[in-house]
């Protein structure tokens, strides 16, 4: 078994040369990089994202940022590309070429053909005087003195360089089409990211029972309640309106604090003024407002009405937190 002090620093050593490479980036930014952000904002085509090895795999996940921050764009493998996919590219599409040294002989048979059609070439590239940096209208410099590879061979800095171009294009898009949180939410409807930018209270709270007394409730109907609706907690409504609530927690502590409890009604246990939410609002705001107030619970209201209660487990169920 290696020596677990030997490995941490070799991993330390992995990121701090990862990161002085991306580092060095800002240093070789030119405006070649502002002209090719305006030419895909101005665009009426897509991006279209290639590349070979490594630089395939980078070329994906860039497609998939721009895809989900608004820019429509698609992978086109290098190698696919000149036996036959090239049909991929429509007349006003734009083409990302990536590849370190700009030479593969990939790169070489397809750059000539997208140029033939008269589509613009942005190139990523560690190698700007390289083929295809000599031949692409823009060229975004990803030089790196070397990998992190201790041979200096498996792509490692060249690609996280790739990526964070990659990145800052994508944002710099995203700034220039006012891309906000609810475009963004079209775009990931699903899993815990999309729930975090369009789920509703009224989302979550619509599934659970209602928990209701008024003001003369007596104890025991209000301990059944509680016990029955099953969220921990009771609002205390009167004409429809909340006037106060009652948990758990307000039972244990007036149990505490009075020997005789029998005559108890709600009006005597209830908390006043309670944290309430609109239904409408974000499941967001729901959690700011319990983990601000330490509570699990909040009553919800409809156009001032009481609608139900949304639980901090209803939170967790959905993966906001």
């Amino acid at each position: 078994m290696k020596d677990k002090n030997s490995i941490i620093k070799i991993a330390k050593q992995t990121i701090e040369m990862e990161s002085k490479a991306i580092s060095n980036l800002s240093n070789l930014l030119t405006d070649d990089f502002a002209h090719a952000v305006n030419l895909i904002y101005e665009s009426k085509g897509r991006v279209i994202i290639t590349g070979i090895g490594k630089s395939a795999i980078i070329a994906t996940k860039i497609v998939a940022t721009l895809n989900s921050t608004g820019t429509p764009a698609i992978f086109m493998h290098a190698a696919d590309a000149i036996h036959g996919d090239l049909g991929l590219i429509l007349k006003d599409d734009i083409v990302i070429c990536i590849s370190k040294s700009g030479s593969t002989p990939e790169i070489k048979v397809l750059v000539p053909l997208i140029k033939s059609a008269n589509n613009k070439i942005i190139a990523i590239t560690g190698n700007k005087d390289s083929f295809l940096g000599q031949n692409a209208h823009f060229i975004l410099n990803t030089f790196v003195e070397k990998e992190a590879c201790p041979n200096n061979l498996a792509p490692t800095n060249s690609t996280t360089a790739q990526l964070v171009i990659g990145d800052a294009l994508a944002v710099c898009l995203l700034e220039l089409r006012g891309f906000s949180s609810n475009d963004f939410a079209k775009y990931h409807p699903g899993g815990a990211l999309g729930k975090k930018l369009y789920l509703r209270v009224n989302d979550m709270a619509s599934l659970n029972q209602k928990p209701r007394v008024n003001s003369d409730t007596n104890i025991k109907d209000i301990i059944v309640e509680i016990t029955e609706k099953m969220l921990g907690v009771t609002a205390v409504v009167e004409n429809n309106h909340v006037i106060g609530i009652i948990t758990d927690g307000d039972l244990r502590r007036m149990l505490s604090k009075v020997n005789d409890f029998s005559q108890l009604k709600a009006s005597d246990i209830m908390s006043a003024n309670p944290k309430k939410i609109d239904s409408n609002a974000m499941a967001l705001e729901a959690l700011e407002i319990m983990e601000t107030n330490g509570i699990s619970q909040l009553l919800v209201e409809e156009n001032g009405n009481y609608a139900g209660v949304v639980h901090l487990h209803d939170l967790i169920r959905e993966g906001i937190i």
